[in-house]
């Protein structure tokens, strides 16, 4: 059975999620054939494996990092937000139907068999396993079903680092606060503190490491900088989202919808040195952006109804009519159409009229679509015709099926990967309007490149080659910088100590 380590945090975005991905990297390098697990994950963000089953995008992302195909053992238990009261459950990639938060905690027991199984399914094929825990393990509220913190720990008899950060203050009383409010078995199985994301002198802090280890009685093990690496983050609480200055070149605005999933479409675009990418949350804040973007989101509907309240539809719409690029991704290509119907009560029950931008209607049904899919763009007309043929590669997550209104020309010819070769058509376009259900589809380096190259004809600016590497070659450089800037940070001799005891 493999060896294992969980990182556990004092808060959430304490950064458990980016040290768990640079020890999977670490370690993988070290020679270890090494594996991410989370047994219970809270995002919007999620991935499809290539068996077309649903999982959180953070052990995705950490699974790159070991070098692996994401595999849903990794995430058996999946919850996505819809209300503030209730969350769509997925257990082992597949969905069982929404749950008020009350109802599944009384149900979390009964999940810890589905946990085990596939923890140790994992354990038997992997040297290591890297365990990511969730919030906090001192939420006193919720430790006596606790599944994803300590009850984790001890399902795999983990040794636990214990993350703070130091750069939303406190991070001593963090730290203490946390061990304090522990039992004693669950005190004895952190082995390790890690103070997270400080900026200056590491001198200053001296003093204090020597006063946590003593009140602690735990040895710090690493202090870990404030990290400039571009990974892909999970959720609701990326820094990325708080960006709202327009830069030189293209300016792309993001519309940051309250329920934004699978915001990391976007992430590609680091690639393209002419765009800056925003995100806008107020009408004000629009302006007149080259491109406008709508994302995903768990709650179309609901979506659809602020974006029409907050007065960002009708200030996208003059932004239309003034010349913007209007792209819509999966919950953002539903709002550009005619009418969005949820009859069965799938998010929310009822009918909204859409944006109209584009002809075509939404009907919500029970059924999921997941599905991993590669194809070419169809044959544009215009000043996009240069994007026609150009490869695109990702997958879907959706509830609803979109109805073309006839003689509506798709965006994308597809066939799904992996397991058959059915074709499908996916999205449509109008003039400067796009829509696709395709997440993913910015990875591609041609079409992301000609796609931003036209932006730059139409704006009258020249066009920079950007960086001559693929996404997947990008990701790779990323990961082994934050492998690097953890050596340097964290003792890893004291770590393999703690891992082989």
């Amino acid at each position: 059975m493999a060896k294992s380590i969980m990182i556990q945090g004092t808060m959430s975005n304490a950064g458990k999620s980016m040290i768990a991905a640079g020890l999977c990297r670490i370690f993988f390098q070290d020679g270890y054939k090494t594996a991410p697990f989370k047994s219970q994950n809270m995002a919007l963000n999620s991935f499809i494996t290539k068996q077309h089953l649903e999982m959180g995008r953070a052990q995705a992302v950490q699974a790159d990092a070991c070098r692996i195909e994401p595999d849903v053992r990794m995430n058996p238990i999946l919850l996505k937000p819809t209300t503030d009261m209730g969350s769509q459950v997925i257990v082992n990639g597949e969905v069982l139907g929404n749950m008020r938060a009350i109802d599944y905690f009384k149900k979390k027991k009964e999940y810890i068999p589905v946990i085990r199984k596939a923890y140790e399914s994992l354990a038997e094929e992997y040297d290591l396993i890297v365990i990511e825990g969730a919030g906090s393990p001192a939420e006193i509220n919720l430790k006596q079903d606790d599944i994803v913190n300590m009850g984790m720990a001890e399902i795999a008899n983990a040794p636990v680092l214990l993350v703070g950060d130091i750069d939303r203050g406190g991070v001593f009383a963090q730290l203490i606060g946390t061990v304090m409010l522990l039992e004693k078995r669950e005190q004895e199985r952190i082995k390790g503190l890690v103070i997270n994301k400080f900026r200056g002198d590491k001198k200053i802090l001296e003093t204090g490491l020597w006063m946590l280890e003593e009140r602690c009685k735990k040895e710090v093990v690493g202090v870990v900088p404030y990290l400039d690496v571009d990974i892909e983050e999970e959720d609701s609480l990326a820094e990325s989202l708080n960006r709202k200055s327009k830069g030189a070149g293209i300016d792309l605005a993001v519309i940051h919808l309250p329920r934004i999933s699978n915001f990391t479409d976007l992430q590609a675009f680091t690639l393209e040195p002419d765009v800056s990418v925003r995100y806008v949350k107020k009408a004000a804040e629009l302006c007149e952006p080259d491109v406008i973007l709508l994302p995903g989101t768990k709650s179309t509907i609901k979506d659809m109804r602020w974006l029409r309240e907050s007065g960002l539809e009708a200030a996208i719409l003059k932004c239309h009519q003034k010349g913007s690029v209007i792209f819509g991704i999966c919950g953002g290509f539903q709002m550009l159409g005619e009418s969005i119907q949820d009859a069965c009560g799938v998010e929310d029950y009822g009918m909204i009229s859409g944006m109209n931008l584009l002809p075509m209607a939404t009907v919500f049904e029970e059924e999921k679509t997941r599905t991993r899919v590669q194809g070419k763009i169809g044959c544009l007309k215009g000043c996009f015709e240069e994007l026609s043929e150009k490869k695109v590669d990702g997958y879907e997550i959706h509830m609803g099926q979109t109805i073309l209104k006839e003689g509506t020309k798709p965006l994308v010819n597809l066939k799904v990967s992996y397991g058959n070769s059915e074709k499908k058509e996916d999205g449509c376009y109008q003039e400067s309007v796009f829509g696709t259900y395709l997440h993913g589809i910015f990875d591609e380096e041609e079409f992301r490149s000609t796609f931003v190259r036209i932006l730059c004809d139409r704006k009258g600016i020249s066009y920079q080659s950007g960086q001559k590497m693929t996404y997947q070659e990008y990701k790779e450089k990323q990961f082994d910088k934050l492998a690097k800037e953890l050596r340097d940070s964290l003792d890893m001799d004291k770590i393999y100590h703690i891992i082989h005891g």
